[in-house]
């Protein structure tokens, strides 16, 4: 996934915590901002209570980001999306 599709700077993970609508289930809690913009974004936060590791971290990213690669054409593209996997991920 391209760094434009990516949400970096914190004033725009909290504008999406914030101001956006949420869905969660027992495995993640995602957030939705509608934005004016060409494509989609998306910030993956995955806290230490997830891996203990950052090598698990970085993987628990690398699976959420390909599942988003693969769902792409389904995704809505004028929106931002924060997405935080709960702990149940890690086994």
């Amino acid at each position: 996934m391209r760094k434009s599709y990516r949400i970096k700077k914190e004033a725009e993970f909290q504008d999406v915590f914030e101001h956006g609508q949420s869905v969660a289930n027992r495995n993640f809690v995602i957030y939705q901002l509608k934005r004016d913009q060409p494509h989609f974004r998306v910030g993956i936060s995955v806290g230490k209570k997830v891996g203990h590791t950052a090598v698990m971290r970085n993987q628990v990213k690398r699976y959420i980001r390909q599942s988003l690669l693969e769902l792409k054409p389904r995704i809505d593209p004028q929106a931002d999306f924060s997405s935080s996997p709960a702990n149940r991920l890690r086994d």
